[in-house]
Parts: C-alpha cells; structure tokens; sequence
C-alpha cells in the first residue's frame, strides 16, 4: 500500500494534485481543504490511501493521517464510495466528523452531500464503536492556509466537486464574500468551510 508521498507539485486542480515523486508523476485525489494548501513548484508530503477496484487503482491525499484513517474507516460502512468519503472530510473536521458518529448526530452526517437520513443512520451503526479509536494518537500539525488571489474560483470548483450545483457554489461564494472582506487573511480552506456550512443551512 502506498501510505505517503513526498515530491513536487507538478499540476493542480480543485480536487487532484500530481505530485513529481523520483520523476515519476503521480495522480493523486484529494479534497478541497487539501489542495488548498499545495502550491504549484513547492515539495508537499500528502498521507495516502490507494483504492482498488477491478478496472482501477485511484490514490486519494489528505493532508493528515487522521483524515487518511478516517476515510479508509467511512470506506467500510455500506454504501459509502470514495467520493462520499471525500465530501464527509471537507464538510466535517475529523473531531466534527468523529463526534458526530459518537453522538449519532444525523443532523450534522445528512449536511454532506449525498448522505441521506438512512445512510447517516447507516454509518452510525457500523461506525459507532470503532470512530474513537481513529486518529487519536500523534495528530500532525496541518499546515498554515493562505488565500490565493482566486479562491472564488477554487471554492467553486471545490463545491462543485463535492456533488453541489454551479448555482449553489456561486451562492455560497455570495453568501462568504463578507467574511472575506471582512478579514482578508482566511485561507482557502476556512473560506470553503464557511461555504459549506451556509449550504448546509439551506
């Protein structure tokens, strides 16, 4: 299993990055929150979860190996592809995200997209008793966000990843315009976390 990559951040996008690992480019998945702290031409270290499938092997990226363990644990509950995975770690923080199974907060699980009440219910049955013991132990720090001068477009491209519409992503855009203004110091990740809790409050 291929656990951890270093190297070159080579291309970017909203939700992919490939990194140059001994020349070798290798594509790699990551959430919104994740890429929003590569840069292009800088060295990155990403914790890693490769996803086999009969037609395909898919590397997925996350900034910590909390988020890492918490996915390949959502991978395990029925029902919950990669995808869906991905979308619980950008809506959710892993505390979030483990407090919510723990607490069986259906509320907080169906604001992710593409979660219903049944499959919330679904993932605090089959996770609830195992959620605590992920991740506890040796967090590291995440690095410092910063806001590049076009996070409008990544946030947008970020949300639309994640399954919402361009209508919805230009509204949550609109609705966190002021915070921005407000301090224009928040990183990309924190923009797209307060866009995606005004969504949530639809």
């Amino acid at each position: 299993m291929i656990a951890r990559l270093t190297g070159e951040v080579v291309q970017l996008g909203a939700t992919s990055a490939v990194l140059d690992v001994g020349g070798v480019g290798m594509l790699v998945h990551c959430g919104p929150n994740t890429t929003a702290n590569l840069r292009l031409g800088q060295p990155a270290t990403l914790a890693t979860s490769l996803v086999v499938r009969d037609d395909s092997l898919t590397l997925y990226g996350f900034a910590t190996t909390e988020e890492r363990e918490l996915f390949e644990l959502l991978l395990t509950a029925s029902g919950v592809g990669p995808k869906l995975a991905q979308a619980s770690l950008a809506v959710l923080s892993p505390d979030d995200l483990r407090s919510a199974i723990a607490t069986e907060n259906l509320v907080a699980l169906t604001a992710v997209p593409g979660i219903g009440r049944k499959g919330a219910q679904r993932i605090v049955i089959e996770l609830k008793d195992k959620i605590n013991s992920v991740g506890l132990a040796d967090r590291p720090a995440a690095p410092a966000p910063s806001r590049p001068p076009a996070w409008r477009d990544q946030v947008s491209q970020g949300l639309q990843g994640l399954g919402w519409s361009a209508r919805d992503a230009d509204a949550a855009c609109d609705n966190v315009e002021p915070l921005v203004a407000e301090n224009p110091d928040l990183g990309v990740a924190e923009i797209m976390r307060a866009a995606l809790k005004s969504l949530a409050k639809k």
